[in-house]
């Protein structure tokens, strides 16, 4: 049993060292010198964070028509934002700090992105005549930045 569990770790912390391995391989043959510019935890990011946007998307369509939209919304987002945290945290960033008080201050970091980005942005820029689809967009871009910013420097600094 323990020797499972061993073997298990051990294909577990594979699987951290290839993905982490695959992010630097990509972000080595970018062109143009962006190799310089671009980290691998950026691209690490961008694959976890496309990934878990998918996964709310899916819970979103399935929670749809069975609990209010309000609810369903909320719930696929709170779900979608604990995998990044738990991906992030244990491939890309490769933190090994205190889980507590970091859940903490991702959590924190996540009603600021909410409100900040998801509503503020997004309804500034539909009150001011910009398609409500363009406006979440651009809303996405600036939440993105902001999400790998506090991620990288704040949630999972060294």
């Amino acid at each position: 049993m323990c020797q499972r569990g061993g073997v298990r770790a051990a294909s577990a912390t594979n699987v951290v060292a290839r993905f982490h391995a695959l992010c630097e391989g990509a972000v080595a043959r970018l062109p143009f010198g962006l190799s310089a510019v671009v980290a691998p935890t950026f691209l690490g990011f961008c694959l976890i964070n496309g990934f878990t946007f998918g996964v709310d998307l899916v819970l979103l369509s399935v929670l749809y028509g069975r609990m209010p939209l309000a609810l369903a919304v909320t719930v696929a987002y709170a779900c979608a934002f604990a995998l990044s945290y738990v991906l992030n945290r244990v491939a890309n960033f490769r933190s090994h700090a205190r889980v507590g008080p970091q859940v903490g201050v991702y959590v924190v970091v996540v009603v600021v992105n909410y409100l900040a980005f998801i509503l503020g942005v997004s309804n500034l820029l539909a009150a001011n005549g910009v398609d409500v689809r363009v406006a979440r967009l651009a809303a996405g871009a600036c939440e993105a930045v902001f999400m790998y910013t506090m991620m990288r420097w704040v949630v999972f600094r060294r």
